[in-house]
């Protein structure tokens, strides 16, 4: 079987489970909250997304730019969580699972830059 370039990062993957988890943490927020709702999903998914189109290209400079998108987004998705869990919108739980899956993206992230010797943004 054939595997496309960021089906072979790990990163992409804890970026999907990181969307994934956004999507069943956003259900119980009310819809007078949307615009938050909509923040949150598109951060997470911008994560995954950004991981696979940085995957993709061959010129290190371009990799860099999505990889660096990717983590922009991701503290983004867990700003936007921790916003939710001040007003009370999401219980402490969802929020510190969140917040640890974001940290381990970036994490993962701020490892692959120095694996391909690219700066650390």
């Amino acid at each position: 079987m054939a595997y496309l370039d960021y089906e072979k990062l790990d990163v992409y993957r804890v970026a999907m489970e990181l969307a994934l988890l956004v999507d069943k943490t956003t259900e119980g927020i009310p819809s007078y909250r949307a615009y938050l709702i909509d923040q949150m999903r598109r951060s997470s998914a911008s994560v995954v997304l950004n991981i696979a189109e940085g995957a993709g290209e061959h010129s290190p400079a371009e990799k860099h730019r999505f990889y660096r998108m990717a983590k922009r987004s991701a503290t983004e998705c867990a700003s936007t969580v921790e916003l939710c869990w001040h007003l009370k919108l999401v219980g402490e739980e969802q929020y510190l699972l969140v917040r640890s899956q974001v940290i381990r993206v970036v994490a993962m992230l701020t490892r692959l830059f120095q694996a391909k010797a690219l700066p650390v943004p």
